[in-house]
């Protein structure tokens, strides 16, 4: 982890198109603007955790269901035969 100290209106650069810019400091709490290109994504982190664990719970929702399917489509062929 790269750690930096950075004062009001400073800036990081990070890749080609993302700056972090320090705008306030206010005790504890410090207020960031974040310029970025559209097709990047930038959440608060508790606000990604959330939309990874639905997307993974969604994910198993599919893979439980397609095995489900899979399962009937056996027992279809058993009864078949």
């Amino acid at each position: 982890m790269l750690v930096l100290s950075r004062k009001r209106n400073e800036k990081i650069v990070i890749g080609d198109g993302i700056t972090v810019t320090v705008l306030e400091v206010r005790g504890d709490q410090v207020q960031l603007g974040i310029d970025a290109p559209r097709e990047i994504p930038v959440h608060r982190y508790e606000v990604f955790e959330q939309i990874k664990r639905t997307t993974d719970e969604a994910a198993r929702s599919d893979l439980d269901s397609l095995e489900e399917l899979r399962r009937l489509r056996r027992k279809k062929s058993e009864d078949d035969d």
